[in-house]
């Protein structure tokens, strides 16, 4: 990767310079899994104060999705939806949610930006929050998903007892899934 455009303003860009862009975008997007997968492993051994390091907490939210039968998609969902924590202290699910948001479902989005606020459910009395936040939610199509998720998989993932399946189950699906773009402006570029 490193052929260059000549271009100094966007503006007097040609069409040659996008297909060399292009040409050096599709091979850098194959890399996203690796990228992303690195990123989550930056996890591995911030405890922040839990009783596991949430890199672990994120491979068990996914085991607990996965040994429930949840599709690959959504497995993908449980294991990525705290990766917001280094770089998003203070509102994670959306950098988790921006991350997925070109590979997953709407309900499955929907869930990762929200799961937050659904988790506060579980302990936001204690730090003098509402619990019942995502009332605000109420009757919204993906609520219910999103309160299942947390109670079943990313509530109950704390426990170093519990089992919890190492990365190298997860990666083949992380690649599948990240490897599909579905909702992006560039789908019609990248079909040419």
């Amino acid at each position: 990767m490193n052929a260059r455009a000549n271009f100094t303003r966007m503006q007097d860009s040609t069409q040659q310079d996008w297909q060399l862009i292009g040409g050096e975008f599709r091979e850098f997007s194959k890399g996203l899994p690796d990228r992303v997968i690195k990123h989550l492993q930056i996890l591995d051994g911030d405890y922040g104060g839990f009783p596991i390091d949430r890199y672990t907490h994120s491979l068990q939210t996914a085991t607990r999705a996965l040994r429930d039968g949840k599709d690959e998609e959504y497995v993908v969902c449980a294991l990525l939806h705290d990766i917001g924590d280094t770089l998003g202290s203070f509102n994670h699910p959306d950098i988790a949610a921006a991350i997925l948001k070109p590979f997953v479902a709407d309900e499955n989005l929907w869930m990762v930006q929200n799961h937050g606020i659904f988790q506060g459910y579980y302990f936001f009395d204690h730090i003098g929050l509402n619990k019942n936040m995502r009332d605000q939610f109420a009757g919204h199509p993906f609520f219910e998903r999103t309160a299942e998720f947390c109670e079943l998989y990313d509530n109950p993932a704390f426990d170093a007892k519990a089992e919890t399946l190492p990365m190298s189950e997860f990666e083949p699906m992380v690649r599948r899934v990240l490897s599909r773009p579905r909702n992006t402006i560039y789908k019609a570029a990248m079909s040419e």
